[in-house]
């Protein structure tokens, strides 16, 4: 199936839409660093997404929204195995065995990703010079913001792969997002994606033992608060704006979430958790931002 035709956007609209994308899930990589302090990784990404998903079904069908179809379902299913769980899910897990640094670099390849299924898949077009060079100064500046000094850092091989296969599965749930059916009412489809990802994260967590492990009494204050601005801030009003991206801009466009985010997340980490900030991050972030500025030229003839 062809991609549905974008769907007509006002500029303040895509710029209110983006800086949630870019600046709260910045902000997520500290939330959930705090949230996983004492709570489980599966269970609570799960639980996340399945508080967001039923909050949102349930207030759109109350005021009126249209019983979604099976189709819908199976759909709103595969998008949410492809990102939530086989994305988020499994970032959140690597996350305790590798270093952040690591994870946020990895995650970043997404928009190459998207990049090069958008040009191999039946029909598609070639990136033009600024897309490919948006994409490489991107990495560039991900690799100089978290790789110091050009070290090597060594981790786990597997976990690492891993990784890069879950940037992979979000880019292409991404894509299959525009052409996937979707039911008339407007985000219901996000909410029923996000509960079928919380039912699916939630078995994993049981079935990983990871109840067995956890205590409602030595859980923290500051994992509670962290979950619960990830289930408002990061799933409801983040990621309901990413769904309506992917209908209103360029995938390769809204992919450029993944070079911005580490950006956020290091000077939030600077500014509430005393983490470093030295010149070197600070020339990573100006080139990023660079890279942003190229994609967006290179994808104005998709919009």
């Amino acid at each position: 199936m062809p991609d549905r035709p974008l769907v007509q956007a006002s500029r303040s609209q895509l710029l209110i839409a983006f800086a949630a994308v870019y600046i709260i899930w910045g902000s997520t990589y500290l939330a959930i660093r705090f949230a996983i302090e004492t709570l489980p990784p599966f269970l609570m990404v799960g639980s996340r997404f399945l508080i967001a998903g039923m909050a949102m079904y349930i207030w759109l069908r109350a005021r009126g929204a249209e019983a979604p179809q099976a189709v819908h379902w199976r759909s709103a299913t595969i998008k949410g195995l492809l990102m939530p769980v086989l994305g988020t899910g499994v970032v959140v897990w690597a996350e305790e065995k590798v270093p952040s640094g690591i994870a946020a670099l990895l995650v970043a390849i997404v928009p190459l990703w998207m990049v090069l299924l958008q040009w191999w898949r039946p029909g598609g077009r070639r990136p033009n010079a600024w897309v490919i060079g948006g994409v490489v100064l991107g990495l560039a500046g991900l690799y100089l913001l978290v790789n110091p000094a050009g070290d090597s850092q060594q981790g786990n091989l597997a976990i690492e792969g891993l990784l890069l296969l879950a940037a992979l599965s979000w880019a292409v749930g991404s894509l299959y997002s525009k052409r996937a059916p979707e039911p008339k009412a407007k985000f219901i489809g996000t909410g029923m994606e996000m509960i079928a990802a919380g039912v699916i994260l939630i078995a994993a967590g049981l079935a990983t033992g990871e109840a067995n492990h956890f205590s409602l009494g030595a859980t923290s204050t500051k994992s509670w608060l962290s979950l619960l601005y990830l289930i408002t801030f990061g799933s409801i009003i983040a990621y309901t704006a990413y769904v309506w991206l992917l209908s209103a801009a360029s995938a390769t466009l809204v992919s450029t979430y993944a070079f911005v985010n580490p950006v956020v997340a290091v000077f939030l980490g600077w500014a509430f958790a005393s983490e470093p900030l030295n010149a070197r991050m600070i020339a990573a972030a100006a080139i990023i931002v660079g890279a942003v500025a190229l994609i967006t030229i290179g994808g104005r003839d998709d919009r």
